[in-house]
């Protein structure tokens, strides 16, 4: 163990038990639901849950709707590669929190509405809404094929565990529990899985500590091989990851999934009221923390056992994504039933992001592409839901067949995937802080980011930047007691002698520039197309008695805690500062 000789082992029959419950417990939280809700008539309460949860199931599940298997092994692979300045998305995460709470929710849940497109069509259009809606589900389903296979593939690779086996029962486990139970079986199925997360991480950092007696040696460990690289201030917009490029870009990249994603908007207005739905985002906040901390500190963990004896240089693994597996066969192969708790954490990534993804792929299908064009009973489309459920997870699981095939696309997938959020952000941004903004401007604009979005984000794949903007750091292999076999000698290579450019920015910031261009031009547009003369609603836009920041100011300004100019006087610049920045 500890990198001195190649892991030879694989899945024990402990290990399918503990998996095999993992699944069971999921199934059996549909089965309930749907025995429970088996009188529910209309689609609201299959999508939506009836609008009667609290906020600490809401939170755990919004935590565990993002947070996939991609996520438990490909952050510690990020740390051991390149050092733990991913731990600066916590900050990005506190600035999602506030600006979805304070400018997309209150709008949002006023509405009520079951799909967030729906918001589109009453603010522009219905061509904005169908755009808006059809580009979500095709990012949706992209996204979620990859996310069942690449992780299943890591730890095939690793464990030896069986690759169509643990697809195909992990996808039909899922899309049975989301058809049964609808939304609340997603949620609570989603909470049970962000504790086998949790406990996965748990079992890897625990055991990796008493092997290499105990934090403060990880820690030192970390610290002398540079993983501890947290004071990058560099403010070059071509450096892969920095303080600004992770703190700015991943601001814009949460906030246009907790802000306007469907799978997460729906589940907070399904909340029984504003306050409950507030409340969530911001336990969510903790839930978040917490899984990054564990997945940087197992990606310390991971250094120090083999800051010696790297296995991805050494031949061992051929992809980052296999540290984790392989680490895990290294010091938890002898005790039975914990790599299959660990392999248990990867798949819960896995289930919990694909069920949120059935479910509101489902939503919008009903709410955007049938309800309005046809005249149907809840209760037919409460049917309809189900299927719909049903045909998604199919397409789901015919996805990750179709990504085993894919090869070295995969990654570009996900890129151009990932860059549609921010023009989705800027559309959202104008029609809820700027109430000049007309669908003219709105289809322009949106258009506009997609294309330039797209262009940086395919060039950056065809153009790679060269090491020094990534800067990986370096592995060791002088401790391995075995013949090497180098695989990554291209892949640090590459790229080497382009010089930088535009297509070396920061994958970081493809979302920004999404937004930034399409809200400048279909601002533009809108002004030139007459869009000062429109009369916008109030329920669209944001109002100041939306926020908790004007109930704060008019708590302090009644009881006279402050000076009440200076007040007065800072309330105003937020004032400004939120909606005239859009505008600038």
């Amino acid at each position: 163990m500890s990198g001195g000789s190649p892991v030879t082992g694989s899945f024990a029959m402990g290990d399918y038990v503990v998996f095999a419950l993992m699944l069971v417990m999921s199934a059996a939280v549909g089965i309930y639901y749907a025995w429970v809700d088996r009188d529910q008539r209309s689609s609201a309460d299959f999508l939506m849950g009836g609008r009667r949860l609290t906020a600490l199931p809401v939170s755990l599940s919004l935590t565990a709707s993002f947070m996939s298997a991609i996520t438990v092994l490909s952050n510690p692979a990020e740390v051991y590669r390149y050092g733990a300045s991913i731990g600066f998305f916590a900050i990005s995460y506190v600035l999602t929190m506030i600006v979805t709470s304070e400018i997309f929710l209150p709008v949002f849940y006023r509405l009520a509405i079951t799909s967030t497109y729906e918001y589109l069509e009453l603010r522009f259009n219905r061509a904005t809404r169908l755009l808006g809606t059809m580009l979500f589900i095709v990012q949706t389903i992209l996204y979620t094929g990859i996310v069942i296979y690449a992780p299943a593939l890591a730890l095939n690779q690793v464990t030896g565990m069986d690759l169509w086996g643990a697809l195909i029962s992990t996808g039909v486990v899922c899309t049975f529990y989301c058809t049964l139970g609808g939304l609340k079986a997603v949620v609570w199925t989603d909470v049970f899985q962000v504790g086998v997360m949790l406990a996965g991480f748990l079992a890897v950092i625990i055991r990796s500590v008493v092997l290499q007696g105990g934090v403060i040696a990880i820690i030192s460990d970390s610290q002398q091989g540079g993983r501890l690289n947290f004071w990058d201030f560099d403010i070059n917009p071509l450096r892969r990851h920095t303080f600004w490029t992770i703190t700015i870009g991943g601001t814009f990249i949460w906030i246009s999934i907790y802000g306007i994603n469907q799978a997460q908007v729906q589940r907070y207005i399904s909340c029984k009221s504003i306050g409950q739905a507030r409340l969530s985002l911001y336990i969510n906040l903790l839930g978040l923390c917490s899984i990054l901390l564990c997945s940087v500190f197992a990606g310390l963990c991971l250094y120090s056992v083999y800051k010696s004896c790297d296995p991805w240089t050494a031949g061992l693994i051929s992809a980052p994504d296999q540290l984790m597996p392989y680490l895990v066969m290294d010091i938890l192969g002898n005790y039975p039933g914990l790599p299959g708790l660990f392999v248990s954490a990867a798949y819960s990534g896995s289930l919990s992001t694909v069920s949120s993804s059935i479910n509101a792929l489902a939503a919008v299908t009903v709410e955007d592409l049938i309800k309005p064009y046809t005249q149907i009973s809840d209760r037919s489309l409460s049917r309809i839901s189900k299927g719909l459920s049903l045909l998604y997870g199919m397409l789901c699981i015919g996805m990750a067949g179709l990504a085993s095939v894919m090869g070295g696309i995969l990654q570009a997938v996900i890129s151009i995937f990932g860059v549609i959020g921010g023009p989705l952000l800027g559309l959202f941004t104008l029609g809820i802080l700027c109430p000049f903004a007309n669908s003219k401007g709105a289809l322009v604009g949106v258009m506009s980011g997609l294309i330039v979005s797209l262009w940086v984000g395919i060039g950056a794949h065809i153009y790679p930047a060269p090491p020094e903007m990534r800067r990986p750091l370096s592995l060791i292999t002088a401790g391995c007691n075995f013949t090497t076999v180098n695989w990554t000698s291209t892949a640090l290579t590459s790229g080497s002698v382009l010089e930088d450019n535009w297509y070396s920015l920061s994958y970081m910031y493809f979302s920004p520039i999404g937004t930034i261009i399409t809200v400048t031009v279909g601002l533009i547009v809108s002004l030139l197309s007459g869009g000062w003369k429109i009369k916008v609603e109030s329920r669209l836009i944001l109002r100041k008695e939306d926020t908790y920041l004007f109930h704060l100011y008019t708590f302090l300004k009644h009881r006279r805690i402050f000076n009440e100019h200076l007040v007065s006087e800072i309330y105003a610049k937020f004032l400004h500062f939120l909606y005239c920045v859009p505008y600038c």
